[in-house]
């Protein structure tokens, strides 16, 4: 049965209407495969053998020390990147098929992910390199298999908080208090960790606590999902309370103020936008790994200006990136009404620059870095609201990717986004501010700098309805094909 499901998807695939799209992200998809898993399998390696040169404690300890916050943090980001996976379970429920298999194959999906394999790259040759240098064989054996097992257990345990908000934010916080309390001195969690990740090596039965978690847990996702597996249950919509919120004062505005009202609502009411929303926020604080010098690879005029268009720009590129996507559960019932094109673009324009305005106010504390580094943010907020706002919007003619406003996931994008043409109209967001500004820092002075990048952003804004009219022609030209691509479920 398990291979007339991979032939399903694999039908799928192939009959997918953007199949040549698929196969090359397919093809990129592997080349980053391949890259993490040279990198996981350097760590594994290495890693041993640059503790030892750099410590005199044993490289197990320190990996068991700190291997609490390799997992959580493994388990934050599969929250955010990892998706579920997707098979067309409704027409299968009306023929003779155990439930029970389709579960299990929607959780054995999971189980070869890559999210799961990439670890193996650490763990095996980790493994062996603590054979190789003389540890127990079987304690090596064992350990190996508790810490996969907890790899997998994390797997499971992202399904079954799958969009549960308050669990994500409530593990997030403490891991970030636990964190804080160790750099400060105040609390250090890793001793008392310690003692039972390296009790994996040392014992002969720990072992037996995390392979018990990891079948427990999937045992609770077979059941979860069993139970759920009912079109009146589980697989039917859900229904909540609306609560009204009517942004009168938008009505002033006309077609667009009620377009802006939309997009208001849209935001504060779905789990993705409000998890794109805080995500935006974080990128003001990207500007600290380069102002602060804590990378040495970030110092450099040309990376301070592609530090400031991130900070003030972090609204525009994850939501305006999706630009119409965010409208593709209605679209359809959207351009068969008599809408006109250019109050739609102007709307979504509207609305990202007031958030790149609103970054560069809230990043005012940059100020404490000195008043260069917070002109050349808001040089970089000037270009991101006359150049880069429109080039987004440009770039969303062409990702034609349907998004579940109900799932938080891919906050950060969806790798169908991807295509040659967005590639070719994102270098300009930050080689030409980088160029400018580097051009004005060599040759006159950061100040110099800053208002080249301003001046461009200026004369953007100066030429935006040429822009938009543009933007308007591309966008028709685009109509029938974004429809017909928000149809495709795959």
């Amino acid at each position: 049965m398990f291979k007339k499901f991979l032939w399903l998807e694999w039908k799928s695939f192939t009959r997918s209407s953007a199949f040549a799209t698929n196969v090359a992200l397919k093809v990129l998809m592997i080349l980053v495969a391949l890259y993490f898993s040279a990198m996981f399998l350097l760590l594994g390696v290495g890693s041993f053998y640059i503790i030892r040169e750099s410590t005199s404690v044993d490289p197990l300890i320190i990996i068991s020390q700190f291997a609490i916050y390799y997992l959580v943090f493994d388990l934050l980001f599969r929250y955010f990147m990892q998706k579920m996976p997707v098979i067309n379970i409704r027409p299968l429920l009306t023929l003779p098929i155990k439930r029970g298999t389709i579960v299990n194959f929607a959780l054995g999906k999971t189980a070869v992910s890559f999210f799961n394999i990439m670890h193996a790259f650490f763990f095996v040759p980790f493994s062996i390199v603590l054979l190789i240098e003389g540890y127990d064989p079987l304690g090596v054996v064992l350990w190996h298999i508790s810490m996969m097992a907890l790899i997998y257990s994390n797997n499971f345990i992202n399904i079954l908080a799958d969009d549960k908000d308050a669990i994500f934010y409530t593990v997030a916080t403490i891991i970030v208090g636990l964190g804080a309390t160790q750099y400060y001195g105040v609390f250090d969690i890793t001793p008392y960790t310690q003692v039972f990740f390296h009790g994996l090596y040392a014992t002969y039965y720990l072992w037996v606590i995390p392979v018990a978690l990891v079948a427990g847990i999937y045992y609770g996702c077979y059941k979860l999902f069993s139970k759920e597996l009912y079109l009146d249950t589980g697989l039917k919509g859900k229904h909540e309370v609306a609560q009204t919120q009517d942004f009168k004062w938008l009505n002033q505005f006309g077609t667009m103020g009620t377009f802006l009202k939309n997009d208001i609502k849209l935001i504060l009411r779905n789990k993705r936008s409000k998890t794109t929303l805080l995500m935006s926020g974080l990128f003001i604080f990207y500007g600290l790994l380069f102002f602060t010098n804590a990378i040495e690879i970030y110092q450099g005029p040309f990376w301070s200006m592609f530090a400031g268009i991130f900070v003030t720009g972090g609204f525009m590129m994850t939501f305006g990136q999706f630009v119409p996507s965010w409208d593709s559960a209605y679209y359809p019932l959207m351009m068969s009404q008599n809408i006109q094109y250019r109050e739609y673009i102007a709307s979504k324009w509207w609305l990202m620059v007031i958030g790149t305005t609103a970054s560069a106010l809230i990043a005012s504390f940059y100020l404490y870095f000195g008043l260069d580094t917070y002109l050349m943010l808001l040089a970089g907020a000037v270009y991101n609201i006359g150049v880069n706002s429109h080039l987004v919007l440009l770039g969303g003619a062409f990702i034609k990717t349907p998004i579940d406003l109900t799932t938080s996931k891919q906050a950060f994008g969806d790798k169908k986004a991807f295509n040659l043409k967005t590639f070719l109209i994102s270098l300009p967001k930050m080689l030409v501010p980088m160029a400018l500004y580097g051009i004005g820092f060599y040759i006159f002075s950061p100040t110099a700098g800053a208002l080249f990048v301003a001046v461009a952003g200026v004369l953007g804004f100066a030429f935006r309805n040429k822009a938009f009219a543009q933007i308007e022609k591309i966008y028709k030209r685009e109509k029938y094909d974004t429809l017909a691509a928000y149809k495709q479920k795959n």
